[in-house]
């Protein structure tokens, strides 16, 4: 017998897998673009970027059929792209503080009506997707290199 799940946070493991989903879509589209580019090492970091966002994207279906719940249709949002390496990591940027954001605000939901495990499950979650976020912002400020020595001190 399955327990009853809040409506809400049936909606926020949808939404949840559709993120990831879009993530991995997202990181294979711009392995291969790496790649067309001659990019060999940016297009390996990308590939392993889909196997996480995908191992997420898994852990995400194997919970809602623990729920009870089938996965439905997900909408995927589109793939953003660049012309460069800098540009494809700013928008990478963007679509994991999406990711950060909802299991945030999906953690808090589940805390709020006492589910601890649906809490725990989006706090696991939030925890990678916040380290992996601080990959990517390494990554591109990597790419950006040193800020010029007027930029690095304060103004006062």
């Amino acid at each position: 017998m399955t327990a009853t799940v809040h409506p809400r946070v049936l909606a926020y493991l949808g939404r949840a897998l559709s993120l990831e989903l879009t993530a991995v879509q997202q990181y294979m589209t711009q392995a291969s673009l790496a790649e067309s580019w001659g990019d060999r090492e940016a297009a390996d970091r990308f590939r392993h970027e889909t196997v996480e966002e995908m191992q997420h994207a898994e852990r995400i279906v194997a919970r809602m059929i623990s729920l009870g719940v089938a996965p439905g249709t997900s909408q995927l949002k589109a793939v953003t792209t660049a012309p460069t390496l800098e540009g494809l990591l700013e928008r990478n940027t963007d679509l994991e503080d999406q990711l950060i954001r909802h299991y945030a605000e999906a953690s808090r939901f589940c805390q709020q009506i006492q589910d601890d495990g649906n809490s725990s499950f989006f706090e696991a979650l939030l925890a990678e997707e916040q380290s992996h976020g601080r990959e990517v912002a390494s990554w591109l400020a990597d790419q950006q290199g040193p800020m010029p020595v007027a930029l690095e001190r304060a103004p006062f």
